[in-house]
C-alpha cells in the first residue's frame, strides 16, 4: 500500500539531520522486522509487532549482529549527509535540477507503451501447496520451515509472521502457529504445473522463482482478440481449475493480493500518477538498507525522487540517478524472455543448520553440500574453474574463501577437497551455514563458439553481419549502458536466511519493474546474488557501496576473476606480472595476462569509437554525463563564490 505522503518536502539539509546510533532506535526495530515486512496480509501498523520481535531477539547473537549493522549504516548515512551538505554549499541547485529535467525528458521520449506485461505471483505458494495435502490446516496459522520460515499462511501473517523469520520469533508472535517441514519435491512438482499453464500465454515467459514470473501477453491478446484483463482472468481461472491454487496478477505493477488482479491504464501520465505515492520500499530490489539510505535524503515515495532530483544527481555515486529517475517515471524493460544459459555466472549449494563447532560434523555438512553441487552441475551441464567456500558464523557474520584452477572442476571429490582446504585453516569455528559455489563456468551443452575475445566481453556474439563501423558504435553504446550505477539490488545478506528450493540459487529478478529500458546483464547478476566476495565481509559494508564502482560489466567480471586468482595462493602458474597497457600489477598466469591485455586494448578501441561517434556538430548538444561527479565535473553547476551566481564553464 502507498505510504502516507503528508510530509513536508523542505530542503533535505534542513529536515534530515545526521542520525544517531541507538540500541533501541526506530531503524534497528525496523531492521529486526526483516526483509519481508511489506508482505501482503500483514497488519498495517507493525510497531507493536516490531517491538515483540526486538524483545524476543534481544541478547541473541542475531540481535547483536543486526545492531552492529544498524550502527554501521547509521555512520555511513552520516557521511553521505555530510558530503551532501558540503556539495550544496557551492552548487546552483536549480541549474542541477534543470539538467536532470532534460534527462527526464530524454527518458520519457524512450518510453514504450506498445507491450502488455503481466507479473504473476502465486499466493503464499508453499503454504497453499501444503493445504492441498493437509486440508485440516485451513483457517489455522501455520508456516513452512522450522529454523527459518520460507512462507506463512495468511492467518499467521495477521500476527506479523512472515517469510525469512526465525521459528522461535514466529512462536513469540503467534504461540499457536504450526510449523511444517519443507517438502521441496512437492513444491517443485506443483511449480512445473503452474509454469506450464503460464507458458501457454507466453512461451518466452521469464520465471522469477518457483512461484512467479513475467509474461508478455501482447501477441496472445491480438491472436485471440481479447483484452489483457480478460486474458489474465482466464489464465488465473485455468491455474485454479488445474491446481486449486490461486494466483495474483498485475498488468503493469501488481498490488492486489491474495487472489487479486490489477490493471494499470497504459498511459504515461497514469503510470507516473500510480508511481508517485508508491512507497520506495515497494520497488523490487530496494530493501531495508536501500530504503533507509533513500529516506535519509528525503525519499520516502517514488514521487520524492523528483522532488529531490538535484540532490540525488549530486550524490549519483551513492544512489544511481538514472535508475531512480526510471523508477519515478515507471519506465522499465518490456523485453520478457527466459534467462539464457549464457547469463549464468555461478552455480552453488549451501546448508543452514543449528550452530555446530565439532570439526567432523562441519566436514560432514561440507561433504553433503559437495555431493549436491556435483549433482546439480552434472544435471545442468556445467563445469567451472573457481571454487568459493561460504560460511556463516553463529554470530551471523558471513565469510568467503576462493581458489582458482587451470582445469575444469565438477566432481564431488574435487569440490570437497577444495572446500576442506579453504576451511581447515579457519577452524575452530562455530558455524550455522556452509556452502560451495563454482564460478568461471563452462557450458558443456553449448557448441564450441569460434567467436571469442572482445565479443565475449561485450555480449554481442550474435552472428550478425554488421559493418565494422556499426559494430564499434554498438560496443560504445553497450559500454555506456553498463557503466550506469545500479545500486540497491538486494540488500546485504537479506537472502542469507532464506531456504532454497534447490541447491541452485533462484534468480528472483523482476525485469519489467527494476530493469532499465536497455537492461545491462549485470543487473541480473546483482539480483541473483551471483557475484561472490572473495574476502571476509566487513560488517560495515552495505549494498549501496557496490554502486560506487563505475566500471563496466566486463571490467567487473575480469576484476572478479583476478581477485579469485589472487585469493588462490595455491593456484598453479600464477605470478606478479605488469600489464604494458595500464601498468597494473596482476597476479595471473600468462593466459590471464593475455586476456587482460586484450581487454585493455579493446577498451581503448571502444573509447576511440565513442569519440568518433560523438564528434562533429551534433556532439555539442549532448548532455554532460551524470557520472562526472568529481570536483571538476561539478564546475558547470558551481556558483561564483563572490556573487552567489552560477559561473560559466570557463571556456
Amino acid at each position: 500500500m502507498p505510504l502516507d505522503t503528508d510530509h513536508e518536502h523542505d530542503h533535505p539539509s534542513s529536515t534530515h539531520s545526521a542520525p544517531q546510533p541507538s540500541q533501541d532506535s526506530a531503524s534497528l526495530l525496523k531492521r529486526l522486522a526483516g526483509p519481508s515486512s511489506g508482505k501482503a496480509g500483514l497488519t498495517k501498523d507493525q510497531t507493536g509487532i516490531n517491538r515483540i520481535i526486538a524483545e524476543a531477539s534481544k541478547g541473541s547473537k542475531f540481535y547483536e549482529n543486526e545492531k552492529r549493522k544498524d550502527k554501521d549504516l547509521t555512520e555511513k548515512i552520516s557521511k553521505i549527509l555530510k558530503e551532501r551538505d558540503e556539495v550544496l554549499k557551492d552548487v546552483d541547485l536549480q541549474k542541477v535540477e534543470a539538467h536532470v529535467d532534460r534527462t527526464i525528458s530524454e527518458l520519457e521520449s524512450q518510453r514504450d507503451l506498445t507491450q502488455v506485461i503481466v507479473h504473476v505471483d502465486m499466493d503464499a505458494f508453499y503454504a497453499n501447496v501444503e493445504l492441498l495435502h493437509n486440508p485440516e490446516l485451513k483457517g489455522k496459522p501455520f508456516g513452512v520451515g522450522r529454523g527459518v520460515l520460507t512462507t506463512a499462511s495468511y492467518e499467521a501473517r495477521k500476527f506479523g509472521v512472515r517469510s525469512g523469520m526465525a521459528g522461535f520469533i514466529a512462536k513469540k508472535l503467534c504461540p499457536d502457529i504450526i510449523l511444517l517441514p519443507i517438502n521441496f519435491s512437492r513444491y517443485s512438482e506443483m511449480s512445473d504445473k503452474v509454469m506450464a499453464i503460464f507458458a501457454r500465454y507466453d512461451p518466452n515467459m521469464c520465471p522469477a522463482g518457483c512461484d512467479e514470473g513475467y509474461l508478455n501477453i501482447t501477441e496472445y491478446c491480438a491472436e485471440h482478440n481479447i483484452t489483457p484483463e480478460d486474458c489474465v482472468q482466464e489464465m488465473r481461472r485455468v491455474v485454479f481449475e488445474d491446481t486449486k491454487l490461486t494466483v495474483s496478477a498485475g498488468i503493469a505493477p501488481n498490488r492486489n493480493k491474495p487472489n487479486g488482479q490489477f490493471c494499470l491504464t497504459i498511459e504515461s501520465q497514469a503510470i507516473v500518477e500510480f508511481m508517485r505515492d508508491l512507497s520506495i520500499r515497494k520497488i523490487p530490489g530496494i530493501g531495508r538498507v536501500s530504503e533507509r539510505l533513500l529516506e535519509s535524503i528525503g525519499v520516502l515515495t517514488c514521487g520524492d525522487i523528483f522532488i529531490n532530483r538535484g540532490v540525488i544527481s549530486l550524490l549519483d555515486k551513492h544512489f544511481g540517478l538514472r535508475y531512480l529517475l526510471q523508477t519515478y517515471l515507471g519506465i522499465a524493460s518490456n523485453v520478457v524472455k527466459p534467462h539464457s544459459r549464457e547469463e549464468r555466472k555461478s552455480i552453488g549449494a549451501e546448508r543452514t543448520f543449528n550452530p555446530i563447532q565439532d570439526r567432523e560434523l562441519i566436514l560432514d555438512k561440507l561433504e553433503e553440500v559437495a555431493v549436491e553441487l556435483e549433482n546439480d552441475m552434472t544435471q545442468g551441464g556445467w563445469t567451472g574453474r573457481t571454487v568459493t567456500l561460504k560460511y556463516k558464523l553463529d554470530t551471523y557474520q558471513v565469510f568467503t574463501r576462493a581458489k582458482s584452477f587451470d582445469r575444469w572442476i565438477t566432481k564431488k571429490e574435487e569440490l570437497f577437497t577444495t572446500g576442506k582446504e579453504l576451511l581447515l585453516p579457519e577452524l575452530p569455528l562455530t558455524l550455522r551455514l556452509i556452502g560451495l559455489r563454482v564460478t568461471k563456468l563452462k557450458d558443456l551443452r553449448a557448441a564450441a563458439d569460434p567467436e571469442v575475445g572482445i565479443k565475449r566481453f561485450f555480449n554481442i556474439a550474435d552472428g550478425s553481419t554488421r559493418s565494422p563501423e556499426k559494430k564499434r558504435k554498438k560496443l560504445a553504446l553497450n559500454e555506456n549502458d553498463e557503466e550506469e550505477p545500479q545500486p540497491f539490488f538486494l540488500d546485504e545478506n537479506e537472502s542469507d536466511n532464506m531456504d532454497r528450493i534447490s541447491g541452485n540459487d533462484i534468480l528472483r529478478s523482476r525485469p519489467p519493474m527494476s530493469a532499465p529500458v536497455q537492461s545491462p546483464s549485470h543487473m541480473l547478476d546483482a539480483l541473483g546474488g551471483t557475484k561472490v566476495s572473495l574476502k571476509p565481509k566487513s560488517t560495515s559494508s552495505v549494498s549501496a557501496q557496490r554502486s560506487s564502482n563505475r566500471v563496466s560489466l566486463d571490467q567487473k567480471a575480469y576484476s572478479s576473476e583476478i581477485a579469485a586468482s589472487e585469493a588462490s595462493e595455491g593456484a598453479r602458474g600464477e605470478m606478479n606480472q605488469v600489464c604494458p597497457i595500464c601498468n597494473k600489477t596482476l597476479q595471473v598466469d600468462n593466459q590471464g595476462l593475455n586476456a587482460h591485455i586484450d581487454f585493455c586494448l579493446s577498451r581503448g578501441a571502444i573509447r576511440e569509437a565513442q569519440t568518433e561517434g560523438a564528434g562533429g556538430a551534433g556532439s555539442a548538444g549532448k548532455l554532460p554525463k551524470s557520472k562526472s561527479q568529481n570536483k571538476e565535473g561539478l564546475n558547470w553547476f558551481m556558483k561564483d563564490p563572490g556573487k552567489g551566481k552560477p559561473r560559466s564553464k570557463g571556456r
